[in-house]
């Protein structure tokens, strides 16, 4: 069902900016912002932090999770971004499934810089040393996949300034 609502998912592997750059797209449109990390269950963090990479019987729920809450922005009207890894092909399938436009932006870097992102980062249970394993499973958009791939260099502004563009987003 088409409600006219536009969902933005910023993806990739962990470090890679996804926080830093959606929360500026959400600024510059207005729309609502959702972090997907609140969308896993204690268990799944335990295991994160833990050092223990998430199975995909892990992941099902919390993409569910992830596409209920979608679905209800675009039933009340509300355009959303959404920071998710989106790694593979099936999980953004399962996003794909909300209603209204679903739109990913594969946020690209070089890993020795994201590993380094991640080892000054505070406040997050995500260890480098599942970086890896994310680099592993990622499977990049793919070209009959409604998004675009996004290098992640310059600015923040930089970077949402060409996200906006190549999305042909507006505020609203």
């Amino acid at each position: 069902m088409d409600t006219g609502s536009r969902h933005v998912v910023v993806m990739g592997i962990s470090g890679s900016g996804k926080t830093t750059i959606a929360t500026q797209l959400t600024e510059t449109l207005g729309w609502v912002f959702a972090e997907a990390d609140d969308f896993h269950p204690p268990a799944n963090i335990e295991k994160m932090t833990a050092g223990t990479a998430l199975t995909d019987k892990d992941r099902w729920p919390w993409l569910e999770s992830m596409r209920t809450w979608l679905t209800e922005q675009a039933q009340a009207g509300r355009s959303t971004v959404v920071t998710c890894s989106a790694l593979r092909r099936s999980y953004r399938d399962v996003l794909t499934q909300a209603e209204g436009r679903v739109d990913f932006v594969h946020l690209l870097g070089d890993t020795d810089l994201i590993l380094e992102r991640m080892k000054t980062r505070s406040g997050h249970f995500m260890p480098e040393s599942l970086l890896p394993s994310q680099i592993s499973t990622l499977e990049p958009l793919g070209p009959d996949e409604q998004g675009v791939m996004i290098e992640n260099t310059g600015t923040p502004h930089d970077v949402v300034s060409r996200v906006i563009d190549q999305l042909g987003l507006r505020a609203g």
